[in-house]
């Protein structure tokens, strides 16, 4: 499938709008500026300030230190009340459709309602504890932390979007609130800002949000209804045995051997407890026992995830996975110690949001493949929550170009992307906001 991508080198940029094309500069210096500076979750005072900064410098209207480090930013459009002339572009694009997340369909007669649309902007600020090794100017200047996700794209196409609406008030109608959020990577941010009223005065009614994506070369764009990203779920296992000798073994519960048989087993929750068309992952991840080769372990520890795209499975990992803990401890007279924490559900996007998105993608992006419709990840997102709140979508932006030596995974140390995404970013947002509340 990879050999069926287009050559970043044939991307066609000419969809983008000049005045967004001579943004990619600022675009561009603003993102090596992020990474330069990256932090942590709930630690983001820096990228706060540069936000604020440039935010201000503008004149736009926003308000800092939600969830801690979190900014949001509001840009008023100025075009013509639609009362005057209630049909509008939203209404021949978001048509009624199931899975809408508030249970309905997203103002499927707007006629009726002629409220100021408002459409809100997610882009996340945090980076990762890793030590970069990439050799270039803009490297990390802060020793074990990096942007190693793209979040310093994000922020800084959330920044272009903010700063080239702000310039043309003139040519949309409605609100638009960009929400600049901590801590994607964990614990999480988006719930303490929806906890703290982001999505409150004005209401808002619809979401959208991308990520830049090593997994697509530049010049592609994968959307998709329904799920896009798993929910993500998290156990930590400490089984009690009985230690003693490794020439002696009838006097111990070996918890090696009773952690080694619930690993071998936890595989068996995917394989024979799970429909074969949905998709899950159980993974343990870490394994920790033993001090020396002749002493049988005491205790034994292991740590791992869980990962869905249905919603149904909430709650069934968690009783499953004790379930088999429980008999295999019983059977070897073992006991265990079990914390289970579902960390995000799975990013579910509406149906009417993720058309507008396609349609936009479509008419920014020229390539031999443009748009991935199926492009799935069982990573997860806390942008998940946004979407359990209002309807919305969240996509994929590719990002890689192997011809640069910028095709290194997420989480990588030697992790880049093409900044070219950045400007493509710039006008699909745009281009997204004007389908959205404009009107005819």
């Amino acid at each position: 499938m990879v050999s069926t991508f287009p050559n970043p080198a044939s991307v066609d940029l000419s969809r983008i709008r000049l005045s967004i094309r001579s943004l990619q500069p600022q675009l561009v210096e603003w993102r090596r500026r992020l990474h330069q500076q990256p932090e942590l979750g709930f630690q983001e005072k820096l990228t706060a300030e540069f936000v604020s900064r440039k935010l201000q410098e503008w004149g736009i209207e926003h308000q800092t230190g939600i969830a801690q480090t979190g900014i949001v930013a509001i840009i008023k459009g100025n075009k013509l009340d639609p009362q005057s002339n209630p049909k509008s572009k939203i209404s021949e694009v978001l048509m009624p459709a199931a899975g809408c997340a508030n249970g309905g369909s997203l103002r499927s007669d707007f006629s009726q309602n002629p409220k100021l649309p408002v459409l809100a902007i997610r882009a996340d600020m945090d980076a990762l504890p890793i030590q970069e090794l990439n050799e270039v100017p803009y490297r990390s200047q802060h020793d074990g932390v990096m942007h190693a996700c793209g979040h310093d794209g994000h922020t800084a196409i959330a920044l272009g979007t903010a700063y080239y609406l702000n310039q043309h008030r003139e040519d949309f109608a409605g609100t638009v609130k960009i929400i600049f959020q901590p801590a994607e990577e964990g614990p999480g941010g988006a719930k303490p800002m929806i906890e703290a009223g982001v999505l409150k005065n004005p209401d808002v009614d619809a979401i959208i949000g991308l990520h830049l994506w090593n997994n697509l070369p530049l010049g592609t764009v994968g959307v998709r209804s329904g799920a896009l990203m798993a929910a993500v779920e998290l156990f930590d296992c400490t089984i009690l045995g009985k230690g003693g000798h490794g020439a002696i073994p009838h006097q111990t519960v070996d918890s090696v051997v009773v952690a080694a048989q619930i690993v071998n087993a936890l595989q068996t929750i995917v394989a024979r407890n799970v429909n074969p068309i949905d998709s899950a992952v159980v993974t343990v991840g870490e394994l920790h026992a033993g001090t020396r080769r002749n002493v049988i372990a005491d205790t034994a520890r292991m740590s791992g995830t869980v990962r869905y795209f249905n919603p149904a499975f909430e709650g069934f990992f968690k009783q499953r996975i004790e379930q088999i803990i429980t008999g295999i401890c019983h059977s070897h007279g073992a006991g265990y110690e079990l914390e289970y924490s579902s960390l995000y559900p799975p990013v579910i996007n509406d149906a009417g949001m993720a058309e507008l998105v396609r349609s936009v993608a479509e008419e920014v992006i020229e390539t031999p493949v443009g748009i991935v419709p199926e492009c799935q990840t069982m990573g997860g997102e806390d942008m998940s929550f946004f979407l359990q709140e209002v309807p919305g979508c969240y996509f994929f932006l590719g990002s890689a170009n192997p011809d640069k030596d910028l095709a290194y995974p997420h989480h990588h140390p030697r992790f880049d992307f093409d900044e070219t995404a950045l400007a493509m970013g710039v006008e699909i947002f745009v281009r997204c906001l004007e389908k959205f509340v404009n009107y005819e």
